[in-house]
């Protein structure tokens, strides 16, 4: 957990190189998939919405989000606040009767370097239900 920053920074960079080598457009804002709760670690996999295809590289390989059921929400604030939000999100679910799914992601729709202040970013959660 303590080095994603430094992976997504990473792998945002490799992707959005290899996306203009291709001819390919990023089509939204970057978003990572996590698979089960993170903890001190975390199954993580980062990258862009894309129109056309993308041939998958040594540093590069491509996926599709799934399509589910989801309940969502907007959280505005630093990426330290997060859980808040996966909190109210968790909240929303039991109270419908439904089961989290093991995987989630996130949208990062500002944040840095482009927005400077951490109160401004903002992140859209998609929880998939079973």
């Amino acid at each position: 957990m303590t080095a994603l920053a430094d992976f997504f920074s990473r792998a945002f960079g490799s992707v959005m190189a290899e996306a203009q080598r291709q001819n390919v457009q990023l089509t939204g804002p970057p978003f990572a998939l996590y698979r089960g709760m993170p903890t001190e670690t975390v199954d993580v996999e980062a990258g862009f919405p894309i129109t056309g295809n993308l041939s998958a590289t040594q540093t590069v390989l491509t996926g599709t989000l799934p399509e589910a059921d989801a309940f969502e929400a907007i959280h505005t604030g630093p990426y330290e606040t997060l859980g808040e939000t996966y909190s109210a999100i968790q909240d929303g679910i039991r109270a419908a009767g439904r089961t989290p799914s093991d995987a989630m992601w996130e949208y990062y729709l500002n944040g840095p370097p482009a927005e400077p202040d951490p109160r401004k970013w903002q992140t859209r959660v998609v929880w998939p239900v079973t």
